[in-house]
């Protein structure tokens, strides 16, 4: 799946086919992804605003991306089991807090970026990104709408809060739950690679706080690039003191928003196995929501990255524990 549409392109440039043939192909494709995007967003910035009373409503896109991990290529597949799991029979709509999942003020749903179908054509992942960016940029062009996305590997949060920030006109702060910091410079020589996320939103000012919880998995060079940049790196092995603090966090004064990115192995993997690094002595599900929950700030967009489904427990497990994860964020971002 990573290098099909490398292989695609290779067979077409074997074949001769004009370059500008190519190009204008693509093209095409790319404006008819947009349009999707945008006509579904539009339809759905409708109903809300019609139905009256939301200053903020939650909206999924996918963004079904995993060639950019390191190791497994199985998030790629997660939007549509997260999807299956939020609606599942075996639980109400009703989140924690009390909001109503079923009413569009609270939620709605513009669908996925149709990243594989996107590469297939050839497009490099410079491109990539840009749509990405423009298909976030088309959800916030619909007020109240506050993009909620579905990934996919973490190298989607460079291009998502890229667009939250450019859209915003400034700096957002982020709330960043994780196993690893993901700030590699260029892991394996990929800039976008899901290790190298952080790095690039960092260089592009994207963000004035960055707050990473749950780190278990640094080395010297993530540590070296946190100092660089000014991160905020909060280690599991000082979690216990650091608790009272993160679970009671006020971000967000004096920038644009604030935008939380988890990726599900920031918990323990007893809670959550459906992962591509399973690393030991995380956060437990309850702690998450505790941070969430307590957290004091206005969320303009979010992501629930690196679920594999390809890895998960027979009953979907995992797949349960990103829906709940995107139910209560969504309950945090609308209102």
């Amino acid at each position: 799946m990573a290098r099909r549409g490398i292989h695609y392109m290779q067979k077409l440039n074997a074949a001769k086919v004009p370059a500008d043939a190519i190009i204008k192909g693509q093209n095409r494709v790319i404006d008819a992804s947009l349009t999707l995007i945008r006509e579904r967003a539009k339809l759905k910035g409708e109903l809300v605003r019609a139905l009256g009373g939301a200053k903020a409503s939650s909206s999924l896109l996918g963004v079904p991306l995993g060639h950019n991990s390191s190791f497994l290529q199985g998030p790629a597949f997660a939007p549509p089991r997260i999807r299956e799991a939020i609606w599942c029979g075996s639980t109400n709509a009703t989140t924690e807090e009390g909001k109503e999942l079923d009413d569009p003020r609270v939620l709605t749903d513009v669908g996925d970026v149709p990243v594989q179908e996107i590469r297939d054509c050839g497009v490099d992942d410079d491109r990539l990104m840009n749509i990405i960016s423009e298909s976030v940029k088309l959800v916030m062009e619909e007020e109240p709408l506050r993009p909620l996305v579905l990934g996919g590997d973490h190298s989607i949060s460079f291009p998502v809060v890229r667009a939250v920030s450019e859209k915003l006109g400034g700096p957002v702060d982020i709330l960043h739950l994780d196993a690893h910091p993901d700030i590699y410079h260029s892991f394996e020589g990929n800039k976008y690679s899901h290790a190298s996320s952080f790095a690039r939103i960092m260089e592009g000012g994207y963000a004035r706080r960055l707050l990473q919880v749950g780190i278990r998995s640094i080395n010297s060079e993530g540590r070296e690039q946190g100092k660089k940049f000014g991160v905020e790196q909060y280690e599991m092995r000082t979690f216990s003191k650091d608790r009272h603090y993160l679970e009671n966090l006020k971000l967000g004064e004096g920038v644009k928003g604030v935008y939380v990115s988890i990726d599900v192995d920031c918990l323990d993997p007893a809670f959550a196995p459906g992962v591509s690094h399973i690393e030991p002595g995380g956060l437990s599900f309850r702690d998450v929501l505790n941070i969430l929950h307590n957290l004091q700030a206005d969320i303009v967009a979010a992501d629930v990255v690196e679920f594999n489904p390809q890895r998960d427990t027979v009953d979907g497990m995992t797949a349960m524990v990103a829906a709940k994860l995107v139910r209560e964020l969504t309950a945090k971002i609308s209102k």
